[in-house]
C-alpha cells in the first residue's frame, strides 16, 4: 500500500512564525504565557507545554504583571494591548501580518461607514480567537455572520461594508456577498446601494482548496489531520470529503481504525493550517503498521 503526505499541509506562516518565536523565547526562558491556545491542535500545544509554554484566558492576563506573554497569529482586540502597559507586560506579538493588515482595514473601515449610518459586517465564525480581535476594531459594534442563515441580522435599507474572517471558504464569501447585494437592492429598491465588499481571505489558505481536490483525488482513503478547534480544519476536511467520500477525520494515531485500510492501495494524509508536519508523519507511519 502506498501513503502519501500532501506536501502542501501544514502550518501557515503565521502560525510557524508564532511557533519559532516561542521556541526561542523557551531556549532562553523556563516559562512562556501564551493567550490562548498557541494554535488549534492539542497535539502541538502539549508538546510546546512540556517546553514551558503556559496558555492562560483573557481574565487570567488581567491578574498578570511584569512578564513575557506571546500573542498568537490569529490576533488581538486593541484592550489586551492595554492590559499589558497597564500590568507591565512585554509582548511577544506573533500577530499574523495578514490578520493585522485585516484588523487596520475593519477599523478605517468602520470609522468611515458609521458617518453613513452604516454597519461592518465580518462573515467568520463568532466567538473565534480571529474574530474577536476583528470585532475589537469596531468598538464590539461589526455584525458577524458565519452563513446564510445570519443575514437577518443585517439592516439592508442602510451601507454596508463586509468582511472576512482570514480562513473562511472563499465560495462562502462570494455566496454571502451576492446575497446581500441581492436583499440590498429589493429593500432600497434601487440598484444605486452602498455596499463594499472586501475580499479578505488569506490566499495561502484558499489555494489549499484546489490543491487538496486534487491531492484526494489520487487516493483511495484520505486521512485528513486536524484538531477538533480549527475552523480551517472544518472547512477543508468538507473540500475532501465533497472530492473523495472515503476521507476520515483523526486528531491523533489512536482514532486509526484499520478497517478503513483493507482494500485501500493508496492513502493519503493531509491536514490544516495549524496541523504540524510531524504529526502527519507520526499518522503515516501508523496507517503503515495498521495495513501490514
Amino acid at each position: 500500500m502506498k501513503i502519501e503526505i500532501d506536501y502542501n499541509s501544514g502550518f501557515c506562516f503565521g502560525v510557524v512564525n508564532a511557533i519559532q518565536l516561542a521556541e526561542m523565547e523557551l531556549e532562553r526562558n523556563d516559562t512562556l504565557y501564551c493567550l490562548g491556545d498557541i494554535v488549534h491542535n492539542s497535539a502541538e500545544v502539549k508538546r510546546l507545554e512540556k517546553r514551558g509554554l503556559v496558555s492562560i484566558d483573557h481574565e487570567q492576563l488581567k491578574t498578570l504583571k511584569n512578564c513575557k506573554v506571546l500573542l498568537r497569529a490569529h490576533g488581538e482586540p486593541p484592550e489586551t494591548y492595554e492590559t499589558a502597559i497597564k500590568n507591565n507586560i512585554q509582548l511577544i506579538d506573533a500577530s499574523c501580518p495578514v490578520v493585522l493588515k485585516l484588523q487596520n482595514n475593519i477599523k478605517l473601515g468602520f470609522d468611515a461607514i458609521l458617518k453613513k449610518g452604516g454597519q461592518v459586517v465580518i462573515f467568520g465564525k463568532e466567538g473565534h480567537a480571529e474574530v474577536n480581535g476583528l470585532v475589537g476594531q469596531t468598538n464590539g459594534k461589526a455584525i458577524v455572520i458565519s452563513g446564510l442563515e445570519d443575514l437577518n441580522k443585517i439592516n439592508f435599507s442602510k451601507p454596508v461594508n463586509l468582511f472576512s474572517q482570514t480562513t473562511k471558504n472563499i465560495d462562502g464569501f462570494y455566496e454571502i456577498q451576492k446575497e446581500i447585494k441581492n436583499r440590498m437592492v429589493e429593500a432600497q429598491d434601487t440598484e444605486n446601494i452602498e455596499f463594499i465588499a472586501n475580499d479578505t481571505i488569506c490566499r495561502q489558505v484558499s489555494h489549499r482548496q484546489p490543491q487538496l481536490r486534487e491531492f484526494v483525488k489520487k487516493h483511495n482513503v484520505v486521512v485528513f489531520v486536524s484538531g477538533q478547534k480549527s475552523s480551517n480544519g472544518k472547512m477543508l476536511f468538507q473540500v475532501c470529503k465533497e472530492e473523495n467520500p472515503n476521507t476520515y477525520f483523526v486528531s491523533d494515531d489512536n482514532e486509526l481504525k484499520s478497517e478503513w485500510f483493507k482494500k485501500a492501495k493508496s492513502v493519503g494524509v493531509c491536514g490544516a493550517t495549524s496541523t504540524p508536519r510531524w504529526l502527519m508523519e507520526k499518522i503515516a507511519e501508523n496507517i503503515e503498521l495498521l495495513s501490514n
